[in-house]
């Protein structure tokens, strides 16, 4: 197949219309795709009138948190088989009541000071100067005993916050 003038035109009409090789391959007949970027790249045309790439979709947004009660609080039940749950207003009163704890030299604890012993709650933006770890004692585990309440839940907790968020979610599917 040889490239006529009027297969050229052709090739630089669509091409300037946005259309992508494989289209004007179509169109053309009698050539392939990478024949048509060939001669696209040996006419040295650029500058197409619209992307040939499908559309982006717009990102998926997160889902929305479960309504909270009129007192702010989330709703929770207790059982005595359980340990008492943290309500959400009382894990941030935790965890922003608790500032860094000094170190030896009197600074917060950061990342080149911390020990196995010490709680390892990141405290306020990494991207900060100020950004500490808490620095507490931490008997077992990574948190001193008041972070570890709230990073730590009951597997049935876990059970019932994922069949409660299944639900939310059916309710806004249906």
């Amino acid at each position: 197949m040889s490239w006529t003038e009027e297969r050229v035109e052709v090739l630089k009409k669509l091409w300037a219309e946005g259309h992508s090789a494989s289209q004007i391959a179509k169109q053309l007949g009698g050539v392939t795709r990478n024949a048509v970027i060939g001669k696209v790249h040996r006419l040295g045309l650029s500058g197409r009138a619209t992307p040939s790439r499908p559309v982006k979709r717009p990102p998926r947004l997160a889902r929305p948190k479960p309504s909270l009660r009129t007192d702010g609080n989330v709703s929770t039940t207790e059982t005595s088989s359980e340990e008492p749950r943290i309500r959400r207003s009382d894990q941030d009163a935790i965890v922003s009541a608790l500032q860094p704890a000094p170190v030896a030299d009197g600074e917060a604890a950061t990342i080149l000071t911390l020990r196995d012993s010490m709680c390892k709650w990141p405290i306020g933006d990494p991207a900060d100067p100020k950004f500490a770890f808490c620095g507490r004692k931490s008997d077992c585990g990574p948190y001193c005993s008041e972070h570890a309440k709230v990073a730590f839940q009951p597997q049935r907790k876990r059970e019932r916050k994922r069949n409660d968020d299944e639900a939310y979610a059916r309710r806004i599917a249906g």
